[in-house]
């Protein structure tokens, strides 16, 4: 198949444009273009690959734009069309922290950040425990227990260790993989473990690179695992953010179209301006070019991959624990007393009434200009 380059920019700018709402939204896009629409793929190879990039480190929708772009379009499809998709959501997010962490930031951007910045707190509770019931359903016995011992071990790693919350999750996912006695079968688990032997050319690229490299080669399990990831860097290792700016990028990062990955881009811009936000992004999203590439061939046998299966079983569950320590870290930046009742109230919108994430993020920005116009402190 050989679908213009022109096409291909233009199909996954515009999903890079319209594709607000996470990876649920990214996915449904993806579909009805090349499934649906253009009938570019089938179904079960669609699947295939959804599933296959789930099982890879990194922001797996991202992947997915990436393997659709390759499959119709080759190598150079997969580099015009993952950039289509990064680049409109990317753009936004760093003309906001530009903003947003310039001197005489505007009031009205400081209110969107502390209202939505509010709000994201449930819904990343919200996701965490949303997937820890997924993860949960149907194991029992030892599978159960060891489950429930990695969700603790992410949580723990958060709220106590910081920065080396990483080594937690892919340490969850060794022990998983010897637990099933796979150590024969670790080469084909390659796509899963190949970070950790990376970690010391990532760690050359200074504190900023290290962090950034965690987000694209080292997460597992969604992209809300990207917020431990870089909170303890951002805020206590370099320093570069305080509590309540970092909650913000959270809220930045939800509220703008395209990969949440996009968040690291705030942090590059509050560690060095927009040559830290682009370098940041640059590694981040690099990985998943790299791993979509080299990968591509073999996505459909990757699915059934018992190694890779069984290291996500292990570093899956631990980076869930993670979020959910994320979330708890994520109060200190909640600094302004009008900010408590409008978290309880985005809690309970999401809980009690069943409204989506993106709903209440809008809800709590409303809220926050609404605050701010009132004479309110943001």
């Amino acid at each position: 198949m050989d679908v213009p380059l022109s096409t291909v920019l233009r199909e996954w700018g515009r999903i890079g444009v319209i594709g607000f709402g996470g990876p649920p939204a990214h996915v449904a896009l993806l579909r009805e273009l090349c499934v649906e629409r253009e009938r570019w793929i089938d179904d079960v190879e669609f699947e295939d690959a959804n599933a296959a990039c789930g099982l890879l480190p990194g922001p797996s929708s991202t992947q997915l734009a990436i393997y659709c772009a390759h499959r119709v379009a080759g190598v150079p499809g997969a580099l015009a069309g993952g950039a289509a998709f990064i680049l409109p959501g990317l753009a936004l997010i760093v003309l906001l922290a530009a903003t947003a962490l310039g001197a005489g930031a505007p009031g009205w951007v400081l209110a969107i950040g502390a209202g939505a910045g509010a709000a994201v707190v449930p819904v990343v509770a919200d996701a965490g425990l949303g997937l820890t019931r997924t993860t949960l359903a149907g194991l029992g016995g030892w599978r159960l227990a060891r489950a429930v011992a990695y969700l603790a071990a992410g949580a723990a790693a958060v709220l106590v260790l910081g920065v080396l919350v990483v080594a937690v999750l892919v340490a969850c996912g060794l022990v998983e993989l010897a637990v099933r006695r796979l150590g024969p079968r670790l080469r084909a688990a390659a796509a899963q473990a190949w970070p950790v032997a990376a970690v010391a050319a990532a760690s050359a690229l200074g504190p900023l690179g290290w962090t950034a490299f965690k987000v694209g080669a080292l997460s597992y399990g969604g992209g809300f695992v990207i917020i431990p990831l870089m909170q303890a860097d951002a805020v206590e290792g370099g320093g570069w953010m305080t509590n309540a700016e970092f909650l913000n990028a959270v809220a930045f990062g939800q509220l703008t179209p395209g990969p949440v990955v996009h968040t690291v881009a705030v942090v590059g811009y509050a560690a060095a301006g927009l040559g830290g936000a682009l370098l940041a992004s640059l590694i981040a999203f690099a990985p998943s070019f790299l791993l979509v590439i080299a990968l591509a061939p073999r996505f459909h046998g990757l699915r059934g991959n018992r190694a890779a299966r069984a290291f996500l079983d292990g570093a899956g569950p631990a980076a869930i624990g993670a979020i959910l320590g994320a979330a708890v870290l994520l109060l200190d930046g909640v600094r302004e007393t009008w900010q408590w009742p409008l978290l309880a109230a985005a809690a309970a919108a999401l809980l009690v009434w069943r409204r989506s994430a993106l709903e209440v993020l809008v809800g709590g920005l409303l809220a926050g200009l609404a605050a701010w116009a009132l004479g309110a402190p943001v």
